[in-house]
């Protein structure tokens, strides 16, 4: 894939045909990298292939070429490789949402009789492919890059470069199996990492930046009972006090939830905190959230994705501003259609695709927005600098929209920003909308 740019800063931020989800952001020589999976197929979570996006003002992004390809790590194919504990799950007795996860990958429950061990199963036997990179995370040591990742065979590895956008190589088996591995620098120069799904371990890594200081190892460090904690470590630090971000089941009993917990030390314990943001809306489908927290030129931002296509897949990268109160907790915030950039102005034409949440069957279909008797889309923010205002739009199928403005008829909008709910009368493809001045 060729160098690819988007400009705008507004959500969901890369092309449309570029799904990076599970961002991990991180900032290297005043520029902002995002690793995460990449999404290729219509219905299918990631592929065997990672691309970074980078940018150096939070509006204008770049998508490099390949930076790891799955078909390069030899260990998946090697059925004497050594099998490494896979983090307590509670295989023997899952919860509810793990026994949906386990029957989609096809695991028979049967399985599972008392006292089986993770690293008793061989994960790799029950995926169709075993080269597919999962959800990625990277740091810097001494001037060279440490890209951290896990595939579909619950096999974890690292992979190293000179440049924080790769091409990553040398690609080494980590000594622990699962999902979702994370990376942090302390500032005393420790490093640890995390890993695990329903149920996380976290451990220093020794300076090989491999081996594990097997004396820190904390198991539980995080889990779905006391945290609400799903999958998608991630950890970051600020005035003291770290913060363990993860997707959480706690308000729908699906990893929809972008939550936190604190603590005063790196492995715990961890308090659950909050609720960052939420994506249930951004699809019919919308079945998880995962990605992180980081600073930029002096403002934080949550960094995260949203499914589209009604499926659980074709997930984009998203990103808002977040606020943090003296105490150290941060407020949720609301899906965007601004994300980074600006308010859409009165002219401008603001594409279907730019929905930030949809209702009763809506969903994101490519650029557009699909809608059905009934449905309603949200588009968050518009910049309305006089009023009163009229809408155009270019659509399809039979139908109308009606629109509401902070919610007043489109007639009555007041100037500033406005929140944007349209309802469709009928079945429309929505190719894209602007506001006018009223003539």
């Amino acid at each position: 894939m060729e160098i690819r740019r988007s400009s705008d800063g507004r959500n969901p931020v890369l092309p449309p045909d570029i799904r990076i989800p599970d961002g991990e952001a991180h900032v290297f020589h005043d520029k902002l990298y995002v690793y995460g999976s990449y999404d290729v197929g219509a219905k299918e979570y990631c592929s065997e292939e990672y691309h970074v996006a980078s940018t150096s003002d939070m509006r204008t992004w770049e998508v490099g070429e390949k930076s790891l390809d799955g078909k390069d790590i030899p260990w998946p194919d090697d059925r004497k490789r050594k099998k490494y504990y896979v983090v307590d799950m509670g295989l023997k007795d899952p919860t509810p949402v793990y026994r949906e996860i386990l029957k989609g990958m096809h695991i028979p429950l049967g399985l599972m009789p008392k006292g089986i061990r993770p690293q008793n199963i061989d994960f790799g036997a029950f995926v169709p492919n075993k080269h597919l990179l999962f959800a990625p995370d990277c740091c810097e040591k001494n001037g060279r890059y440490y890209l951290y990742f896990c595939m579909s065979d619950y096999t974890e590895g690292i992979a190293v470069s000179d440049r924080p956008e790769g091409p990553f190589r040398d690609p080494v088996r980590l000594p622990c199996g699962g999902i979702d591995p994370a990376v942090f620098v302390d500032d005393d120069g420790a490093v640890y990492y995390y890993w695990g799904q329903f149920r996380a371990n976290g451990v220093r890594l020794n300076d090989d930046m491999i081996s594990f200081d097997e004396s820190s190892v904390v198991e539980r460090i995080v889990t779905e009972e006391e945290h609400g904690f799903h999958e998608g470590s991630s950890m970051r630090k600020r005035n003291g006090i770290y913060y363990y971000v993860y997707p959480c089941v706690f308000r729908k009993g699906r990893p929809t939830c972008l939550a936190y917990a604190t603590s005063k030390s790196p492995l715990g314990p961890f308090q659950y905190r909050g609720i960052i943001i939420d994506n249930a809306k951004c699809d019919p489908e919308s079945w998880n959230i995962h990605g992180s927290i980081e600073e930029f030129h002096g403002q934080w931002y949550v960094f995260y994705h949203r499914c589209s296509g009604n499926c659980r897949a074709n997930r984009r990268l998203c990103v808002e501003k977040i606020f943090f109160n003296n105490d150290g907790t941060i407020d949720e915030v609301k899906m965007t259609s601004q994300g980074a950039g600006d308010p859409f102005a009165i002219g401008e034409a603001i594409e279907g695709w730019r929905a930030c949440e949809v209702e009763g069957g809506a969903y994101i279909d490519g650029t557009d927005l699909i809608m059905k008797k009934g449905s309603r889309a949200v588009i968050r923010y518009c910049d309305f600098e006089h009023t009163p205002v009229r809408m155009e739009a270019d659509v399809e199928g039979e139908g109308m929209l009606s629109v509401q403005a902070n919610g007043k008829p489109l007639g009555d909008a007041e100037q500033g920003l406005c929140e944007i709910v349209l309802t469709s009368s009928g079945d429309l493809r929505v190719h894209s909308l602007r506001f006018l001045p009223k003539e």
